[in-house]
């Protein structure tokens, strides 16, 4: 009996040890994992904050078309018509909803940020189904906009604001004035009220007159009238027998980049060829023309594009030089040495058909933001800087990429990392976004 308690004593005595030796080698295990888990948490932050820069392919963006020719498939109707012709269409624009929450104080900017994560650059038109009610977009900087207009109205003059002659012309540019009388009270009944003869715009005393064209009594161009209204300049295309669409009126004021004089009488293929648009042939002329053939006045589009400028004014960037210097452009600016300059422009520009006269309206609504300021929202900064590095050498060429990018991607790089740092879930911000945003 001893002898059996003897081996019972030894035997609890090896399962005491083995079982410490289990709980030792558990804890063991458990460190090296949480090392491990540790080192690869590292790892994958570092990954975050600068491969997925170059290597990362973007997301869909779902409203985006890839195509403009399957857009115009989809969206719109085959043009019967002979090239040149129009009839003018029955179609009226709904009324528009009241934006009884528009203040000029307290209504921002929307902050369209249309640029998407790389390796690669799209270049496409991206034309997206548009709401009537968001025709024009107007917000607190409304009067920096409109003094900026009038007083380059004041200076600049025809330079900036033409209509040809040419009767149907005019008449789609009184059309298109008597759209926005219509259209701007009763979607901003805080700033607009309708007239018998026109609108008046209560926060400025302009009392517009369609029918004579004028605005307190002194007569003016229809576009340069039409301008005056908003923050968007304008432009419409007008098909001739050839089946070209030619730019015959326009209220350029607030281009940045280029002159409404150097352009006005061009066609479509004319004004992105003598630009340099980078493809313009090869990826985007057959499905533009397609598109303006086919456009109705029912089925109004959107779009937005963005540059880089490295100075703050918004009417003419003067870092590339003078806008009465014929060769200004990004070959006679200098290189860039502080980030402080630096903005981002954006450009929201919808596209719609005139039903009367069959002109093919442009309004080109200008978004204008300091670098510095942009760079405080959430996953920005990381985005920006891998859309600049996914575009090619001619597009790179188009938007000055070499003047600036230096300074851009060294600033962004860094406020990407600190973001990153702090918590930031780059994944998660990419899924949740939709474009243009």
């Amino acid at each position: 009996m001893d002898h059996l308690t003897g081996i019972v004593k030894s035997l609890n005595m090896d399962g005491r040890r083995l079982q410490q030796d289990l709980t030792a080698a558990l804890c063991i295990s458990a460190a090296v994992a949480a090392l491990l888990l540790l080192v690869r948490s590292c790892a994958t932050r570092e990954q975050q904050s600068q491969s997925w820069l170059k290597l990362r392919a973007r997301s869909h963006d779902p409203e985006k078309s890839d195509d403009t020719g399957r857009f115009a498939d989809q969206h719109l109707q085959a043009a019967s018509r002979p090239p040149g012709t129009w009839e003018p269409s029955s179609f009226k624009r709904p009324p528009a909803t009241p934006y009884h929450d528009w203040s000029l104080t307290d209504t921002k900017p929307l902050p369209y940020r249309p640029f998407r994560l790389g390796p690669k650059y799209p270049i496409t038109m991206g034309l997206r189904s548009m709401q009537w009610d968001d025709w024009i977009e107007l917000d607190s900087d409304y009067l920096t906009y409109h003094a900026t207009k009038a007083r380059r109205i004041a200076e600049r003059g025809q330079r900036c604001c033409r209509t040809d002659p040419d009767p149907r012309v005019r008449d789609g540019a009184v059309e298109l004035l008597e759209e926005l009388s219509s259209y701007l009270p009763e979607r901003y009944p805080s700033m607009f009220t309708k007239t018998a003869v026109g609108v008046t715009n209560t926060i400025t005393n302009e009392a517009f007159d369609t029918r004579d064209l004028t605005v307190n009594g002194v007569r003016e161009d229809p576009m340069q009238l039409s301008a005056r209204l908003i923050q968007d300049d304008l432009a419409i295309m007008y098909e001739r027998l050839d089946g070209q669409y030619y730019l015959l009126a326009g209220a350029i004021l607030l281009p940045g980049f280029w002159r409404l004089e150097d352009k006005f009488g061009m066609t479509l293929s004319e004004i992105h060829t003598s630009g340099d648009v980078p493809q313009f042939e090869e990826k985007l002329e057959k499905g533009m023309r397609n598109f303006f053939r086919r456009v109705t006045p029912e089925k109004p589009v959107v779009r937005n594009n963005y540059f880089l400028q490295m100075d703050g004014d918004l009417a003419w960037s003067s870092s590339i030089g003078s806008e009465d210097n014929e060769g200004a452009g990004w070959g006679t600016a200098e290189v860039g040495t502080g980030v402080e300059g630096l903005h981002l422009r954006c450009e929201r520009q919808s596209l719609r058909r005139l039903p009367r006269s069959g002109g093919v309206v442009f309004t080109i609504r200008t978004y204008f933001c300091p670098i510095v300021e942009m760079a405080e929202e959430k996953g920005v900064p990381g985005r920006l800087a891998s859309a600049v590095r996914s575009w090619g050498e001619d597009v790179g060429g188009y938007k000055g990429r070499e003047k600036y990018e230096k300074v851009l991607l060294e600033y962004l790089d860094r406020r990407h990392e600190e973001q990153v740092a702090d918590g930031l879930n780059v994944e998660g911000e990419e899924d949740a976004r939709s474009y243009p945003w």
